[in-house]
């Protein structure tokens, strides 16, 4: 293989983290599934691969279902995870001075598809679903092609498409500028860093929920919050904001969201969901194994 072919199959290497970290919500498992699809693209023999006819569609049917069988499994593993499971937050993106991506991370392109409220739908759908409506919707591969990925005829994967999108407009919210979420975002942490209970309930929606991920690695809630008052009382009786923490306004999978840092080092990700100018649901993730991007 010469140094030509080598740099095409590595340029694909963005939009193959791209699927898998939709279908899988950890860029760890996302990083996997490309090396996998290396190694068995290397596996094969010269005339194999010369036999392929679109480098980049065998790479992401290969990723895709690797994916699925990964979607497969881990409904399982979770069961065994300690508290609650949430989708890995994505940092700003930090490229090179060449324009190189610097860190995997930035090899996501930040879009709804990967903020929070969105990954966490992605995750209440069955591996099928979830595979056909990322493949169809949002990198618009025709049903044909879902179908040899997913092992069904396009009509079921147009079924399955049209069920998850179903489950996506009936979580999603109506569109909050972005200025607008920035300044609920800001209030919020003036009023934590306050303790100001009131001030705290005023943005939050009365029926809010905390859903916090530590995975037995971090202190963390092992059931979700609910009520903006309690959430309020909580947030304003937090020891998280000691001597020697700070608290940030950054990007959090491309929406404003909040990170609590230890001399320099994040051990929190805090992600917002507004609807109707008030915060409907918090999203915290401490667990230190999907904060790596972060402390990069």
């Amino acid at each position: 293989m010469d140094d030509d072919d080598l740099s095409v199959i590595m340029n694909e290497r963005r939009q193959l983290t791209n699927v898998a970290y939709r279908m899988l919500g950890s860029l760890a498992d996302a990083e996997d599934v490309v090396q996998e699809t290396y190694a068995r693209w290397y596996a094969m023999s010269a005339e194999q691969r010369d036999a392929v006819v679109s480098l980049g569609g065998w790479l992401t049917t290969v990723a895709s279902r690797i994916c699925l069988n990964q979607l497969g499994s881990a409904r399982a593993r979770r069961e065994r995870y300690v508290g609650e499971w949430l989708p890995e937050p994505l940092p700003e993106h930090r490229d090179g001075a060449d324009g190189a991506a610097a860190d995997p991370a930035d090899r996501i392109t930040l879009d709804e598809s990967v903020n929070m409220a969105f990954l966490v739908v992605l995750e209440s759908m069955t591996p099928a679903e979830r595979v056909a409506f990322i493949l169809h919707d949002v990198f618009r591969y025709p049903f044909a092609e879902v179908a040899a990925i997913v092992g069904r005829s396009a009509a079921a994967c147009r079924q399955l498409a049209s069920s998850a999108r179903r489950r996506i407009r009936a979580a999603r919210a109506p569109v909050t500028p972005t200025g607008v979420q920035a300044g609920l975002v800001r209030e919020f942490k003036r009023a934590w860093e306050a303790k100001d209970v009131r001030s705290l309930m005023d943005l939050l929606d009365p029926e809010a929920t905390v859903i916090a991920d530590g995975g037995g690695l971090a202190g963390a809630l092992l059931e979700p919050l609910t009520g903006g008052e309690w959430i309020a009382r909580a947030y304003a009786e937090s020891t998280r904001l000691t001597p020697g923490r700070t608290l940030r306004e950054c990007t959090v999978s491309g929406l404003p969201g909040l990170v609590v840092e230890q001399d320099g080092v994040t051990d929190t990700v805090i992600a917002f969901r507004i609807a109707e100018g008030r915060i409907t649901h918090i999203w915290v993730v401490r667990n230190p194994e999907k904060l790596r991007p972060w402390n990069g």
